[in-house]
């Protein structure tokens, strides 16, 4: 198992041990008895097929169509391989984020995502099979680890899930910062470039009308940069009190997870 996979683990494993000492992580809130099984699904598919294979396919194609191009990107300083990452990778999940949301057919690669009505570490993976299968920025990223952004990617996906477990949490670590009157403008400065508890718990806000709310907006993962930048941000320091989708009929379990393929008749 590759370094990088085992610090993702650990860290995933510590938040959940902390969501079992603190909220309780195998009883959530307003839990279905389907929630566990289309998260333990989800997250089995991605991380043991989809996400692996979608790597291998892009070496193979870069491979074939431009053999040449090998590790061609290896020379480059860290700092513009980071750049490139967050653009291909992060921006572009920001996009196709995004887009989902916007596109009613493409919601319901994702609704499984939003159909839990808790935050919590056990969401993070949460979406169904094809949305990860065409996702842009997984393909995007295998296409720059093929020319040569293996090491920096290694470190980047680390921090990236750090930042998107910490997000995901119901462990609010932004809320006690918030109240230390003196790092204001370090909250400031960091609520508006990476993923909080606050910014994100907002897009999984069940009712628009509680002024906290944000659901199509604040779709940024690592960077919530993107949405200050593309304006879609909405920042009040403030947790929707429900989570969830509103107005939407029930999704079953194998429809949250392979929509189109399983479709409710």
């Amino acid at each position: 198992m590759k370094p990088e996979v085992i610090v993702i683990l650990s860290v995933f494993v510590a938040f959940a041990i902390a969501e079992a000492v603190r909220t309780n992580f195998f009883h959530k809130p307003n839990q279905q008895t389907r929630d566990g099984v289309i998260e333990a699904a989800s997250t089995v598919l991605l991380l043991g097929l989809t996400q692996p294979a979608i790597l291998l396919m892009a070496a193979a194609f870069m491979g074939a169509a431009f053999p040449a191009a090998q590790d061609s990107l290896i020379g480059i300083s860290v700092l513009a391989q980071i750049g490139l990452l967050l653009v291909f990778d992060d921006m572009t999940q920001y996009w196709w984020h995004r887009t989902t949301h916007k596109t009613p057919w493409l919601y319901k690669l994702h609704r499984a995502h939003h159909d839990a009505g808790y935050m919590s570490i056990r969401i993070v993976y949460r979406n169904g099979f094809f949305y990860y299968l065409l996702m842009p920025s997984i393909w995007l990223s295998g296409v720059l680890i093929y020319l040569g952004l293996a090491k920096v990617y290694s470190f980047y996906l680390v921090f990236k899930m750090l930042v998107i477990f910490g997000a995901h949490s119901d462990i609010r670590w932004d809320k006690p910062l918030y109240e230390i009157r003196w790092l204001s403008p370090v909250m400031w400065f960091l609520e508006r470039t990476i993923s909080t508890p606050a910014t994100h718990s907002a897009h999984h806000g069940k009712h628009l009308s509680d002024g906290i709310t944000n659901y199509k907006g604040n779709y940024g993962n690592l960077l919530f940069f993107w949405d200050v930048l593309f304006r879609t941000a909405k920042i009040t320091r403030r947790y929707p009190v429900e989570i969830g989708v509103e107005n939407l009929e029930p999704m079953g379990a194998a429809e949250q997870l392979f929509w189109p393929v399983v479709r409710k008749t």
